[in-house]
């Protein structure tokens, strides 16, 4: 019987860095060079690395350290029962079923930043504001035009996003990193009397791209914190769903943390637009509405 390498840090087989990380089961797009850690998918599936016995234990020839994890991360997955390691990815943001986001805290919040983790704690990807809008002063700033980036472990650029200035209505655009447009994620329904109506017209977003609706984000109540996402025959495909933050976070801050839960493996131009959804959800389409409620 073949003994199976633990998790660690092995020099490169693909011969592209000085060091590839083994997960235990399968190389990863975790590499490193010249001390510094960056994402370069694998190709091929060469052998796994040696396993050394010591004292009737398997342990590996680690060469540096595992990629950093956020405990408190792992906690939030555990306390939310969702935590399931047969739908862990390859550690991207685009191969991982199960993404926590978390805003960092701050009291005055001018420009919204995020980190995105797998369920393991792992960073994933980033989210910033960036560029500033004239339209504030006519529409205030929440409901200015945001534009965001969002960015993998390593900070380069995957996808950008933007919230045009709105009034009642938000819409988001969805485009990768060199312009090509993705799709958009259209505000159908304001929330406004759902508490009074029974949740019958809860705010909803519609997902489209090219033309064509791929699905919708339907809030659970009144409050839009936690959404149900669908394919266009009612199905649920994912689920996005607000976490605590703490009681000092959520009454002076605006560290509003979410957690994206697939169904099922997604594919594009969907797949994008779910995780958008998640990351943004937030920064575009929630803060304004809380405040047009109110």
């Amino acid at each position: 019987m073949s003994l199976q390498a633990a998790p660690g840090w092995f020099p490169d087989p693909f011969r592209r860095h000085d060091h590839r990380y083994w997960d235990g089961a399968q190389w990863t797009e975790h590499v490193g060079s010249a001390g510094e850690q960056t994402i370069d998918a694998p190709v091929v599936s060469p052998p796994p690395p040696p396993a050394t016995e010591v004292s009737g234990s398997l342990v590996s020839k680690s060469i540096v350290s595992a990629p950093p994890v956020d405990k408190k991360v792992q906690r939030q997955i555990r306390k939310l029962g969702v935590a399931d390691h047969t739908r862990t990815g390859g550690g991207t943001l685009f191969t991982e079923q199960i993404l926590v986001v978390n805003q960092k805290a701050k009291l005055f919040e001018k420009k919204a930043e995020y980190a995105v983790f797998n369920q393991q704690g792992e960073k994933v990807a980033g989210v910033r504001e960036f560029g500033k809008s004239m339209t504030s002063i006519a529409v205030g700033r929440e409901n200015a035009t945001k534009r965001l980036q969002i960015v993998d472990a390593a900070g380069l650029p995957l996808l950008t996003v933007t919230r045009p200035a709105t009034v009642w209505k938000s819409k988001v655009i969805v485009a990768r990193a060199d312009g090509d447009p993705v799709g958009q994620i259209v505000q159908e329904s304001l929330g406004l009397m759902a508490s009074v109506l029974g949740g019958r017209f809860n705010v909803r977003f519609a997902m489209e791209s090219d033309g064509h609706t791929l699905g919708s984000i339907d809030a659970e109540s009144w409050r839009a914190w936690d959404f149900s996402v669908q394919d266009p025959h009612g199905t649920e495909i994912a689920r996005i769903t607000k976490t605590w933050a703490g009681l000092g976070k959520q009454s002076f801050t605006k560290a509003d943390n979410y957690v994206l839960e697939m169904h099922r493996p997604l594919v594009d131009p969907l797949l994008t637009l779910v995780i958008t959804a998640a990351l943004v959800i937030d920064t575009t389409l929630h803060q304004g509405d809380d405040q047009k409620r109110r």
